[in-house]
């Protein structure tokens, strides 16, 4: 499937790895301009030799008031992949204050302050647009020592919907996409363990886990006209996981 995104430009949050790296790369690639934010400075200066002329933004989405100066006068935006995400194991009992709020405010709230900001440019410029939240199949399904992280991506499939409804009237689409493990720097802590991870692999029916490429493909699709009748959907990228 060839997509095209030239005279559109997108923004992708925790662009410096894993799914948001790779998802810069492939909007750059099908002609998109790209503003591609991270926290992480070193991770900007390498993805900008890959991809020369995409606009880096370091900022921590974690942050209300950073992000809020960093990227409320980012300019017009048509694409949105709100990425950015952190994932804080521990067991239930265990985790803390810090560990909730931080979870919190980069996985749920950044992508509500993000998406209020982009969504306000697009109606304002009367032109339709394409927002993807990058959620997980553990806003269905429980994994041990995720309790928070599960949580604030059961929360983004509500977002989702509220988003999609409210911003309708306007041609917003807004959709997620849900993987299983993808081993990405993150994903690999949670299939730290090999017993774990193998048992959890032979699970899924398709023996296997999400490739990075999987999953680009699945919000490149949600973002382009291929998909303009979809809205406040997510796409289950999880080898059938949530089918056993």
């Amino acid at each position: 499937m060839q997509l095209n995104f030239s005279g559109l430009r997108a923004l992708v949050t925790g662009a410096g790895k894993g799914i948001g790296r790779d998802t810069v790369k492939a909007l750059y690639a099908s002609g998109a301009r790209v503003v591609a934010v991270s926290r992480t400075n070193a991770d900007l200066v390498s993805l900008s030799k890959e991809c020369p002329g995409i606009e880096p933004v370091c900022v921590d989405l974690g942050d209300w008031k950073a992000t809020e100066k960093a990227l409320g006068g980012v300019g017009p935006v048509d694409l949105l992949v709100n990425n950015a995400a952190v994932a804080l194991m521990r067991p239930f009992l265990e985790v803390t204050k810090e560990d909730f709020d931080r979870s919190f405010s980069v996985n749920l709230r950044s992508a509500f302050q993000v998406s209020q900001i982009v969504a306000r440019g697009m109606i304002n410029r009367g032109v339709p647009g394409s927002i993807v939240n990058v959620s997980s199949m553990v806003a269905h399904v429980t994994f041990p020592n995720l309790a928070a992280y599960s949580t604030t991506k059961g929360a983004m499939t509500m977002l989702t919907k509220s988003m999609a409804m409210e911003l309708g009237p306007y041609k917003i689409r807004v959709n997620s996409v849900n993987p299983t493990v993808v081993l990405t720097a993150m994903g690999q802590k949670v299939s730290a363990d090999p017993e774990f991870s193998q048992k959890l692999k032979e699970r899924h029916p398709l023996r296997k886990f999400a490739e990075v490429e999987d999953v680009v493909n699945s919000i490149l699709f949600l973002l382009s006209d291929r998909s303009a009748s979809t809205s406040g959907s997510g796409i289950l990228v999880d080898a059938g996981y949530l089918a056993s």
